[in-house]
């Protein structure tokens, strides 16, 4: 049985919470750079160096709503995939790429945020790049079981080809959350599965 929480305890949650959705407000209204730890504070009625109880910098703070933020992916990326056909297998990851297309384009005001900040600090930097290995290894998992059943080609390396299908899949999420894309989720959805069923998969 979980311990209920003291209610200084409850006070410190509700406190870090408050920060939490005070930074995602003013990294939303400002960008990661220009945004400050004081402005948030201020956002979230605290304090002065309230904030530094619970975050070492706003580098830290962000990393944490990112992580919230990647849930959403994950519960996408992991999935059970345990297809008995090439059928069932191209069906499950056209519906896994639209899937996270949709998410980043729905979060894509949070996800520009993550997309400026990894280019400036070396802290979010590491924490995407260990995201993107997290990813990796879960198509290298999928790829293994569909090796296993004899529907994916046993001579392909299924870690190199996870890691192309994550940046194939990624460059088109950055593009789509920067409105750099000049094509609909579908249009990458069908394109992107007839290449790596093609490249992968027995027909």
């Amino acid at each position: 049985m979980k311990k209920a929480l003291s209610s200084r305890e409850e006070k410190a949650v509700q406190t870090r919470l408050r920060i939490l959705e005070a930074g995602r407000t003013i990294f939303i209204e400002q960008g990661f750079t220009k945004t400050t730890i004081s402005q948030i504070i201020k956002k979230a009625g605290l304090g002065y160096g309230t904030a530094y109880v619970y975050f070492k910098n706003k580098d830290e703070l962000l990393i944490e709503l990112v992580d919230e933020l990647m849930n959403q992916f994950y519960q996408v990326a992991e999935r059970s995939f345990v297809p008995n056909t090439v059928e069932e297998a191209q069906s499950c990851i056209q519906e896994q790429v639209e899937l996270f297309l949709s998410i980043a384009k729905q979060e894509a005001k949070m996800m520009s945020v993550l997309n400026e900040a990894r280019g400036v600090s070396t802290a979010v930097a590491k924490r995407w790049s260990e995201i993107q290995e997290r990813f990796i290894i879960s198509i290298t998992k999928d790829i293994t079981f569909a090796q296993s059943k004899g529907l994916a080609s046993n001579h392909l390396n299924p870690a190199l080809i996870a890691r192309g299908w994550f940046y194939a899949n990624e460059m088109f999420m950055w593009e789509s959350v920067t409105g750099e894309s000049h094509f609909s989720i579908q249009e990458i959805r069908e394109q992107l599965t007839y290449l790596y069923m093609n490249g992968l998969y027995h027909k």
